[in-house]
């Protein structure tokens, strides 16, 4: 076997094992690609089509091929074009992985990089597929066909095209295929997948915020039930069960074996618990935890009541003898034991922590308002911490100054205040007189308007008099005047 060397700067496995990952559906790692000698182990190298389609080639002519190459491949008839997605040992495991037979699966070779040619006709087979599958739907359509067909694959070399479809039973589409066959002129091949595979063709963003797990990484499906749902204490409100592909979301399975074996310890919950006062029924069960919580209504939560497992066996053992306890609570192995779980700390779980606080106008003159009251609070405050200042200093000069003296200061400042006061009242005064005398001025001003509009108005209205009066007396006079034609 030939020597290698591994630090040699060459082999790359974050280069070589992520390559051209971010591009396509149910992507591999190679974590073998800095160990050159795995790449050798086998000529068999994984290629993948559109979508979540691959399959295994033997690289016969030794191909110097890397992870992400564009080959063409063998196929029938002509040729596919495809992307090198894994080499070497891990193609064996994924083999193995997938339960492939070796001896029974058709191994096709793998014919040469692709050349511009080649991928110039790809091109325009890619750009006829979304048109076809309008076509086929309408005809599918016409022969009243109960089926839905999803997408439409090209071969590289366009002599080929297959059709994934939908249908919930079996389907006769000769008829179909002959249509099809005339109208584009292609080998037709016709493939049924089910709704969790187109979901994983489309691809999409799941409700955990993930791609889809039918998109990165599951090939196998297997069939989900509510019954697993229902182990697991989730809600089978079908709105939140449904994946994108209206079926059971996939990831209800991934935790079932875990409650499955949890639970094999814990009582029925079909069993009710006899006390003296009443009679308690289950309301949920933390699993993982091994708390019991019971009701005395069932389905209400009245009355609530949470119990360790071990307790809920205890009072199970006394009702079965005909004992009924006084207190579910009662008795030493009932009592919880203190533990420390997670809990929200900072507020990190609010879904509101990043959005910022909105403040409207009238929030901002409520807030202007509030700052003058308080101003003017304070303000009274500091008036009457003077004020009591003054008084105190009075009380102490009190002591040293003989009492006419400190009666003539006192007087002093108790007029002080009451002129303060008066002077308030006569600026109160006065500013209530000024705004009356600006009112009463304000409405002569108005008044003498409302007279000089109503003088033209009433002068405009005897001139109109005056000019209809001339009129008149002009058209009588000429009535009167002699017609000189009849005296003569």
């Amino acid at each position: 076997m030939k020597d290698f060397t591994l630090d040699n700067h060459q082999s790359n496995p974050g280069l070589g094992g992520t390559r051209q990952n971010t591009n396509q559906q149910l992507p591999v790692t190679d974590w073998l690609a800095d160990l050159p000698e795995t790449q050798l182990e086998t000529d068999l190298v994984e290629v993948q089509f559109k979508n979540t389609r691959k399959g295994y080639y033997l690289n016969s002519a030794k191909l110097p091929l890397q992870k992400g190459d564009i080959v063409a491949v063998e196929s029938s008839p002509g040729h596919d074009i495809g992307r090198v997605t894994l080499m070497g040992r891990l193609v064996l495991a994924q083999i193995k992985k997938l339960n492939i037979n070796l001896e029974r699966y058709e191994i096709k070779r793998v014919y040469r990089k692709a050349k511009p040619v080649d991928l110039e006709k790809y091109e325009e087979s890619k750009a006829k597929e979304h048109d076809t599958m309008i076509k086929a739907r309408k005809i599918a359509a016409d022969l009243n066909l109960n089926m839905k067909i999803g997408d439409v694959e090209y071969q590289g070399d366009g002599n080929k095209a297959i059709f994934y479809y939908i249908a919930d039973g079996r389907v006769d589409f000769r008829q179909l295929i002959k249509v099809l066959a005339e109208v584009f002129r292609i080998r037709i091949e016709m493939k049924q997948i089910g709704a969790r595979q187109e979901a994983g063709r489309i691809g999409g963003i799941g409700p955990c915020g993930r791609e889809l797990c039918c998109t990165t990484w599951m090939s196998s499906f297997v069939s989900v039930s509510t019954s697993a749902a229902r182990m697991q204490d989730i809600s089978t409100n079908p709105l939140k069960l449904a994946g994108q592909c209206a079926k059971i979301k996939c990831c209800i399975n991934y935790e079932l074996e875990s409650y499955t074996e949890a639970k094999r310890d814990l009582p029925d919950e079909r069993i009710v618990l006899q006390t003296k006062e009443c009679d308690f029924h289950h309301f949920k069960t933390d699993v993982f935890n091994r708390t019991m919580t019971y009701t005395s209504a069932p389905g209400m939560t009245s009355n609530m009541v949470t119990l360790s497992v071990d307790r809920v066996k205890e009072i199970i053992a006394l009702n079965n003898q005909g004992i009924k306890v006084d207190n579910l609570e009662s008795g030493t192995e009932g009592e919880m034991p203190a533990t420390i779980d997670y809990e929200n700390v900072v507020g990190q779980d609010s879904l509101t922590r990043f959005d910022k606080e909105k403040r409207g106008k009238s929030r901002r003159r409520g807030n202007r308002n509030d700052e003058r009251r308080d101003n003017r609070r304070d303000n009274r405050r500091e008036d009457m911490g003077e004020m009591r200042q003054e008084e105190m200093q009075g009380e102490m000069v009190q002591e040293s100054l003989p009492a006419p003296e400190f009666e003539r200061r006192n007087n002093r400042n108790r007029d002080n205040r009451r002129n303060h006061g008066q002077n308030n009242g006569e600026r109160r005064n006065d500013r209530r007189d000024n705004r009356r005398f600006n009112n009463e001025q304000r409405e002569q001003q108005d008044g003498q308007q409302q007279n000089e509009m109503q003088g033209q108005g009433d002068n405009r209205y005897r001139q109109g008099n005056r000019r209809d009066h001339r009129r008149f007396n002009n058209r009588n006079n000429r009535n009167d005047r002699p017609n000189n034609n009849e005296q003569n």
